[in-house]
């Protein structure tokens, strides 16, 4: 399928660090963006947060300084959900919380231009729940960046039994516009990459909690032995435990599978406000 689709304007929700990378991921592939935060402080935020990455990447030599101030020219921030009425895409990446998704949804259904898809970064939750809330069931599915979304060239592609195939070539064609490569995957919880994920880093908790090696000895174990870039304490600091709480929880009620029963070290972190890198605490420890 070809990649070539025209400049279209992108509305994204979310003010963290998923919101700003998918941001500069869409702005740096010719598309225009619309951030919508709830404060002023928190949308200028995002566009504060892009600007540095782009600084960082002129810097580095990677882009020149005019390609860095295109980018930042397609960029506009909000506070109202109208302003997202001209989107042909509204992308949410607000906290994994199904009710609070939910309400957001039956919002933008209701502000959105008649042809808007509507889409969702969740990682686990069920995406046709999402869909059934709006008036325009075939026109939602799941866009699974990956965090650092600049910097992860795979995206999820998550069709509901109520997306259309339009929909789905849309979002396809769209995201490969952005250089990024997609997947095709049905709405099971945890899709592809954490459904065969999360299991491998709740275990490695456990494994610690059986005293089998210490969390520096693991990391090392599965870098060296199995060449992955990052070990699972390092991963799970960098996702954020409280995201990897909630999607183990989402899996192990989908599927009643021990593998997906949160290690209790993992809920005692989270419950102590040690979610990670994000905190400058988690598993290991971070200078903020």
């Amino acid at each position: 399928m070809s990649s070539h689709i025209s400049a279209q304007t992108v509305g994204i929700l979310g003010s963290g660090i998923m919101g700003a990378g998918v941001t500069e991921v869409f702005a740096r592939a010719g598309h225009r963006v619309i951030v919508r935060s709830r404060t002023d402080t928190s949308a200028a935020a995002v566009t504060a947060s892009v600007e540095r990455s782009l600084r960082r990447q002129v810097e580095r030599g990677k882009i020149d300084e005019p390609e860095a101030q295109s980018v930042i020219s397609r960029i506009s921030a909000t506070t109202s959900l109208s302003d997202l009425a001209p989107c042909d895409l509204i992308l949410e990446s607000v906290v994994e919380d199904l009710p609070t998704k939910l309400a957001l949804f039956a919002e933008l259904d209701a502000c959105a231009a008649p042809h808007a898809v509507l889409a969702t970064n969740t990682s686990t939750l069920p995406v046709v729940e999402l869909a059934r809330i709006t008036q325009r069931p075939d026109r939602v599915c799941g866009i699974h960046f990956f965090n650092p979304a600049t910097a992860m060239t795979l995206v999820e592609i998550v069709r509901p039994v109520t997306a259309s195939d339009a929909t789905i070539n849309y979002a396809t064609r769209l995201i490969a516009s952005c250089g990024k490569d997609t997947v095709a995957v049905r709405d099971d919880a945890g899709f592809i990459v954490n459904a065969l994920l999360f299991p491998y880093l709740n275990n490695a908790i456990k494994m610690y909690e059986r005293g089998t090696a210490s969390i520096v000895d693991i990391d090392t174990a599965m870098k060296g032995g199995c060449s992955f870039p990052m070990g699972p304490f390092s991963l799970l600091d960098l996702v954020g435990l409280d995201t990897s709480l909630s999607i183990l929880e989402t899996l192990h009620t989908q599927f009643n599978d021990d593998n997906f029963v949160p290690a209790a070290t993992l809920r005692r972190l989270v419950a102590e406000g040690h979610l990670g890198r994000k905190t400058g605490q988690g598993f290991l420890s971070y200078t903020r």
